[in-house]
């Protein structure tokens, strides 16, 4: 079977990917996987004022393509830092169910299954209506491929893209899902109380998602991650 570890990401974040991109290659070759990024533009483009511009959450949907490659692939966002007590997520994971970890939960959680109820009013009811996918973490199979399409051809513009999108499509459908534990995609809101301050560095992948700071007097992601990275690995 052949395995894939894959992320997205451009120039605009050398400084992070110069960190984790090295990990993700490690962690890769040690499970049995190859490493790509993905680095060409979106076909998904969107109107600002008189201009069109490429919508690069949707670089994930060339995944689509992949699979004409490979059997399984793990997606992960590039402001992640892969943590030494990371198991392989191929093993945890069975060949027919969808991995990845849900984010309606906590602060967020009327925000989120909100956002599941818009994509529905729009496109359509597929019986969705609670688990909304975070997809820093994303593992599927070659079976699971016609979910990195758009939905009958058109794109969600709204908030969420490729979030949104990805949960439509495998509810729609539906695929079997493994929901993942937090600890395969711990952002800073599963340190926060409803989650009792969960420690990231028992996780086994940090994700730097949106601001990306953990902690107080830190500026912003690259620092926390650059910070985090000396503490795990140094």
């Amino acid at each position: 079977m052949k395995l894939l570890v894959t992320t997205q990401a451009d120039k605009n974040i050398k400084n992070i990917t110069q960190i984790t991109h090295p990990l993700f290659k490690k962690f890769a070759k040690k499970w049995g996987a190859d490493f790509y990024v993905i680095n060409n533009p979106s076909d998904c483009f969107k109107t600002i004022g008189k201009y069109h511009e490429s919508v690069d959450h949707y670089r994930i949907l060339n995944i689509y393509e992949l699979y004409e490659k490979y059997d399984r692939i793990l997606y992960l966002d590039s402001d992640m830092i892969i943590n030494k007590n990371c198991p392989n997520i191929f093993k945890e994971v069975p060949y027919e169910s969808i991995g990845v970890a849900y984010e309606d939960c906590g602060g967020r959680k009327e925000n989120r299954r909100e956002r599941i109820q818009e994509i529905q009013s729009k496109f359509g009811n597929v019986q969705w209506e609670t688990g909304f996918p975070n997809v820093g973490t994303f593992i599927t199979s070659k079976i699971h491929k016609n979910i990195f399409t758009p939905i009958e051809g058109e794109w969600w513009l709204d908030l969420g893209y490729d979030c949104t999108l990805l949960g439509y499509q495998f509810n729609k459908f539906k695929f079997p899902i493994q929901e993942l534990s937090f600890k395969w995609n711990h952002m800073s809101m599963f340190s926060e109380s409803w989650n009792h301050f969960a420690n990231r560095f028992n996780s086994y992948i940090i994700h730097y998602a949106g601001a990306g700071v953990f902690e107080r007097g830190i500026n912003n992601r690259e620092e926390q991650i650059k910070k985090d990275f000396k503490i795990i690995y140094n």
